[in-house]
């Protein structure tokens, strides 16, 4: 999708280089530009006009992508297209008038300006804050996401235009990251005010400075006397390096370390450096650290290059610093996951060694890395962690197998791969399992428990690296995502033509999403599926895919979720090879034969890897299926099935919808949104995990909600519960009964005094009244490490609480709920969570699941939360929504809420 035609008739896109460049006049460049962006030098430009059409957005949105891309702002892109996406549709399509997009670079960002003809326009806007007058409103919305996303905006106005900007910084490159720029003339080499000083400075065993140099003087203004004898944690400014868990007066007892903190100097300012610390002793045996400092944006001066092992070396380190610590972590998770099997493998001196991350709900492990197997074949590929059929049992506690013949199939990963003998050990953060690290060997007996120590020593010290790395790659993945499904509900909903879009929906997944694609419809219940449209990243392969496609069974029409596993492609093109293999042999090697087998053979790797269905469900029918394939045995990632089923429910929508529906399921959405809160306080002594689902592919109001709020110092509020019927009727209940719930609760009253307030509340309201079924409690974390709560369960399902042994009881007793009598009595009742207990709280969405005449009810969630023992609040939460999803294959037809409150063990020192 990114190699886009420039924009249409009415504008033209103009890059103006920056002054002094000798490339003539700008063209349409505007005087005062660089006054305006008030704080950054002006480097190049881009300006494009588009006319008042649907179709501009999507342009506009691509002139902006190729922008930015082709200035290497890829940081910032994703936020750019989604801002520009809202401010041209709100002056296109809300103002009705022509849209200017300018884009500015400077050395720190970059700066978009939308502008309209439509200066009277009225900006919803109040009070000194700049607030959004009226959250449900269309318009408004894109400076919303301004002031969540940019790091500056604003709004100018001029006689004849509106204009709307934003300003996006570049993201500050994390601490031990590696960059490299192309070579430039000295005359565009940044210009030193002096030469390059390197601080030196020797720390004892105590921390204390015992030496301190001239350098060190010049760049922190103290001389000698002043800072020797005292400890140099004295001069930081900062604890510990930003991002990660070693703070300074750790990482000066570490035998090599290297880092970014913050010295306070002389004059009270704070001087980011980059330091490069090293561990050694005198003569006398005594220990010390060296410190060479120097400023943040030098440390290219003290940086360790990355070497490449040494593959001629007999030696076999028994130090793992030496194998994981010396040289800063790659800038992506998949270099540093690689370079970690390598170096574990060169350690215990083995051949194959392999790298697993836990998913979030800590079931199943997912191959991230591998060497001396078939990582092809391995990659992103599941296995289970405690039970099922090919589990992966030990991945807890540090294990060895001596002879793998003696227990096939402990290993699932190492199966059939020749290895006898293998050692893994966990990666655990804070107590949490995130991983599993292993070294085999095709020899028996090879390792035994002191290798096992080894590499769990340098597991430990690896772990939140590879965890830090890991939700930086998460958080990227979903900005990422959150940019390509704009993009791609926009396309799928400007559209009532059939055929495109079925060619939409296959040109957005090939080849973002995998590496081919084919789209089967259905055209009533009565009908087979039948193959509408195929794709593959290389054209030439296109005919033959659908050849091979053609002559099998298409896959089942199930409407189960999310995606299931098609064996049939793969195993049809072996077939076809094979068949072509022997036919070769016995006809001989012409040359329109041998050009119709390396057709075949090329087709049969195409689709040689794994391939997923994901159905098209639309009014709870299906209507097709979207088929996503990857070549030689790739096996797809857990994040990206997830993107491709949001955008299967989408294109269903919109092979079903009409373009009035598709509008009205975006009206809902963004309402939906503005009735739950926008985010959960954090709360010191309590993990608090939120899943929120709504029913239904439109994604209609639901009537379930949930709250936590902050009432006073140490006592938060939390609410759980579900309005009767659906609809803008349930959606004011719900805002009615979430507003009122706080403002009654910070005033002082008690649960059941702001219950029965509420009650009179929905009764007031006569015939647009609703039942509200209704979950309200109040939390006090207490200093011991436990939690004491007050509910009251006002018709609800019974809150659960979770004991460390595994046992589950309910927290409350049921009482009547909202909306029906007029004088309630209600009371409150105690609870204490120790350390360790859960408290689930859920709509009846969850337990009322129905498969045919089962329910899962309330027994089946406590059996659920029984085996959620020792996990944290969000892996509650996600085991409850994954047992609740696989209880049965229809969609969910009511909404579901689930809050799970959790107080953490003490962590051991």
């Amino acid at each position: 999708m990114s190699n886009r035609p420039g924009p249409p008739g009415g504008g033209g896109v103009v890059i103006v280089p920056p002054p002094g460049t000798g490339r003539g006049r700008p063209i349409m460049a505007e005087p005062g530009v660089e006054t305006r962006t008030r704080s950054s030098v002006i480097t190049a430009r881009a300006a494009a006009s588009f006319d008042p059409l649907g179709r501009s957005v999507a342009t506009a949105r691509a002139f902006v992508r190729d922008t930015l891309q082709g200035w290497g702002y890829s940081d910032v892109v994703d936020d750019a297209v989604v801002l520009t996406s809202e401010l041209v549709t709100n002056a296109v399509v809300h103002a009705g008038t022509s849209a200017d997009v300018l884009c500015l670079r400077s050395e720190d960002g970059v700066r978009v300006e939308v502008a309209d003809r439509y200066p009277e326009r009225e900006v919803p806007i109040q009070g000194a804050g700049r607030a959004i007058a009226n959250l449900d409103s269309e318009n408004g919305r894109g400076l919303l996401l301004c002031a969540a996303l940019a790091s500056r905006w604003g709004v100018e106005y001029t006689p004849t235009h509106k204009t709307v900007w934003f300003q996006l910084d570049l993201p500050q490159r994390p601490v031990g990251t590696r960059s490299a720029g192309p070579v430039l003339p000295t005359a565009m080499l940044p210009v030193a005010e002096e030469r390059v000083r390197v601080a030196v400075a020797q720390i004892d065993s105590t921390g204390t400075i015992s030496a301190w140099n001239e350098d060190a003087e010049r760049l922190f203004g103290y001389a000698a006397d002043q800072v020797v004898g005292k400890p140099l944690t004295d001069l930081a400014a900062w604890p510990q390096t930003p991002g990660i868990g070693t703070g300074i007066a750790e990482a000066l007892r570490l035998s090599r370390w290297e880092g970014s903190y913050g010295i306070r100097g002389l004059d009270g300012r704070v001087l980011p450096v980059y330091a490069s610390h090293l561990r050694v002793r005198d003569a006398d045996g005594e220990p010390s650290t060296v410190c060479l400092l120097v400023r943040d944006d030098e440390r290219a001066v003290l940086q360790t290059p990355q070497r490449a092992p040494d593959s001629g070396a007999e030696h076999r380190s028994t130090d793992p610093f030496e194998v994981f610590i010396g040289s800063p972590a790659p800038d992506d998770l998949d270099g540093l996951l690689q370079r970690t099997v390598e170096r574990a493998r060169d350690m215990l001196d083995g051949d194959a060694a392999f790298l697993l991350l836990a998913t979030d709900d800590e079931t199943e492990l997912e191959v991230r890395a591998t060497t001396g197997l078939p990582s092809a074949r391995q990659r992103f590929a599941r296995v289970p962690v405690e039970a099922g059929a090919g589990r992966y049992g030990s991945a807890r506690m540090p294990a060895v197998h001596e002879d793998l013949t003696a227990v096939p199939g402990a290993v699932p990963l190492l199966n059939s791969t020749g290895m006898r003998s293998v050692v893994t050990v966990p990666l655990k953060v804070e107590g949490r399992l995130t991983g599993s690290l292993g070294v085999a060997a095709e020899s028996a007996g090879r390792y035994s428990n002191e290798e096992a120590l080894r590499l769990q020593f340098a597991a430990d010290r690896i772990a939140l690296a590879v965890e830090s790395a890991r939700l930086g790659e998460l958080e990227r993945l979903r900005r990422g995502s959150l940019s390509f499904l704009v993009e791609a509900s926009d396309l799928l909903a400007g559209t009532l033509d059939r055929d495109q879009t079925l060619a939409l929906m296959a040109q957005m997944t090939v080849p973002t999403l995998a590496t081919w694609c084919a789209v089967y419809t259905i055209a009533d219940q009565s009908s087979e599926p039948y193959l509408s449209y195929v794709l593959h990243e290389d054209e030439e392969r296109i005919d033959g895919l659908k050849a091979l496609l053609s002559k099998i069974d298409p896959p089942d029409p199930v409407p189960t979720p999310g995606a299931r596993v098609w064996n049939a492609p793969a195993e049809a093109a072996q077939r076809a090879a094979l068949l072509a293999s022997k036919r070769e042999l016995g006809l001989g090697s012409t040359p329109p034969v041998s050009s119709g087998i390396g057709t075949t053979l090329a087709t049969a790797a195409a689709v040689g890897g794994e391939t997923v269905v994901l159905p098209l469900v639309a009014r709870n029918r299906v209507i097709g299926m979207l088929t996503l394939g990857k070549p030689s045995d790739d096996h797809f990632r857990q994040e990206i099935l997830e993107l491709a089923e949001d955008l299967s429910r989408r294109a269903a929508l919109a092979l079903d919808n009409s373009r009035l529906y598709s509008e009205r399921v975006a009206i809902s959405q963004s309402l939906q949104r503005s009735l739950l809160p926008p985010e959960l306080p954090l709360i010191e002594g309590v993990e608090v995990e939120v899943i929120y689902r709504a029913a239904g592919e439109g994604n209609e109001v639901g009537g379930d909600f949930y709250d936590l709020f902050p009432i006073r110092d140490g006592a938060y509020g939390f609410a759980i519960g579900d309005v009767c019927g659906t609809g803008p009727e349930a959606a004011a209940v719900t805002g009615l009964a979430r507003h009122a719930l706080r403002l009654l609760a910070r005033e002082g009253f008690t649960g059941p005094a702001v219950l029965e307030r509420l009650n009179a509340a929905i009764l007031d309201e006569g015939a647009r009244s609703r039942f509200l079924t209704l979950l309200y409690g109040e939390l006090w974390p207490q200093e011991d490490g436990s939690a004491i709560l007050k509910v009251v369960c006002a018709g609800h399902p019974l809150p659960l609480r979770l004991r460390q042994d595994g046992t589950v009881e309910p927290a409350a007793e049921p009482q009547p709920l909202l909306g029906v009598m007029e004088d309630l009595e209600l009371y409150e009742q105690m609870v204490t969570l120790d350390p360790g207990d859960v408290l689930l709280c859920v709509t009846d969405g969850v337990t009322e699941r129905r498969e045919g005449t089962r329910m899962l009810g309330d027994d089946g969630l406590s059996d659920v939360l029984t085996t959620c023992t020792g996990l944290t609040a969000g892996a509650v939460a996600a085991r409850v929504l994954r047992a609740v999803e696989r209880f049965a294959a229809e969609p969910a037809s009511d909404d579901m809420a689930i809050l799970a409150m959790r107080v953490p063990e003490p962590h051991n020192s």
